[in-house]
């Protein structure tokens, strides 16, 4: 088989990442294609990915228009010359050249806002869309489910052993606390009229949090100098560790807080996306079936600030949130045996999607 891989966001190159490795053992070409934005190239080289970087990022409505197009011209070549048997990803790319090679397209997504736009320039023209279960919205026959999350993918047990080493790189010790704060550009086109926590709430976190122990920003915008200072210095392909051992993780990322959740990590999100259940439907059943995870609107902010300082008061703060992660992942499978699986049999599962929604 030959499969292509096409990735718009650093954390799809570790949603896929694993899939990759086991088709690549198994005798299977894959390639992959993405778009040059923050880390995410670096990622691709760190795991060794056999990558075509086909666009630079662009900004507003006008500039991501002339980037699709420049987008869905070099796919094409790429397809041309790989002659992929399957295009999975998370663009709308795979669509568009999928449907002119006839070559099957599927799409793996998770939030309601970024599918409800993809429903209207992509959904004609994918063979499959894939979610997870807690999706709210259904997307008719095409439109295939699983109990599980991307972040699974990678953070499974199956798929993560955390490496104790970054205690060192942080200078922290085994039993020491510390804080991880994560600030978003809020740039991307599913992200325009939505925002997160300001400088001056991010530096009275600080505040707070440095009394309890360290405090480290992962941020994708420039700091003011008196949070700068903060930054954390560590390769982007380290953070999982980071996150995984952190105490606390606090920040207005959508990504980077289901990734602390799922791994035991208590974490609150805080920004406008809160509070619209069809939005970040994940994220809702983090916090509101397993706990793993605060939601909380900008405005919210002192609600948060007050639930913050209750944890923090908790001796044995960790292994409450270790069963808790035991709860979730009870009810979740390893979500790259389950693309495996899918992949490995695409006609058959994608000729299933013609009669009826799956339920994997």
């Amino acid at each position: 088989m030959r499969l292509l891989i096409d990735v718009n966001h650093p954390a799809h190159v570790h949603l896929f990442r694993n899939l990759s490795n086991e088709l690549e053992k198994l005798g299977h070409k894959v390639l992959w294609t993405a778009r040059t934005r923050d880390v995410l190239k670096t990622l691709l080289d760190y795991y060794s990915c056999n990558y075509r970087m086909l666009s630079r990022a662009q900004k507003g409505i006008l500039g991501l228009g002339v980037e699709l197009i420049e987008r869905d011209i070099k796919l094409l070549r790429v397809v041309n010359n790989f002659k992929p048997d399957l295009m999975i990803g998370t663009s709308v790319c795979i669509s568009h050249i999928g449907k002119i090679k006839k070559v099957p397209a599927v799409y793996f997504g998770e939030d309601n806002q970024d599918l409800k736009k993809l429903s209207k320039i992509a959904y004609p023209f994918m063979d499959a869309i894939c979610t997870p279960d807690c999706f709210k919205t259904n997307l008719g026959r095409k439109h295939i489910t699983y109990p599980s999350y991307q972040e699974l993918a990678y953070l499974h047990p199956k798929r993560f052993v955390p490496d104790t080493g970054i205690l060192k790189v942080l200078k922290v010790k085994k039993e020491e606390k510390f804080f991880i704060l994560r600030f978003v550009s809020f740039k991307a086109s599913h992200d325009i009229r939505e925002s997160g926590i300001p400088s001056n709430v991010g530096y009275q976190l600080i505040e707070l949090l440095s009394d309890y122990g360290k405090v480290f920003i992962n941020a994708e915008v420039k700091l003011p100098d008196n949070m700068d200072k903060f930054r954390i210095k560590v390769p982007p392909y380290k953070l999982l560790d980071v996150l995984n051992y952190a105490t606390m993780c606090i920040g207005d990322s959508q990504t980077v807080i289901a990734e602390a959740g799922v791994l035991g990590t208590p974490s609150f999100r805080n920004n406008t996306y809160v509070g619209f259940p069809d939005k970040v439907p994940y994220l809702d059943e983090l916090d509101e079936k397993y706990g793993l995870i605060y939601n909380y609107r900008p405005e919210e902010k002192e609600i948060m600030f007050d639930k913050i300082k209750e944890l923090l008061n908790k001796q044995d703060l960790k292994e409450i949130w270790q069963k808790k992660r035991k709860k979730m992942l009870e009810d979740k499978i390893d979500m790259t045996d389950w693309m495996l699986d899918f992949v490995l049999n695409f006609k058959k599962r994608l000729k299933t999607t013609n009669k009826s929604t799956i339920n994997a």
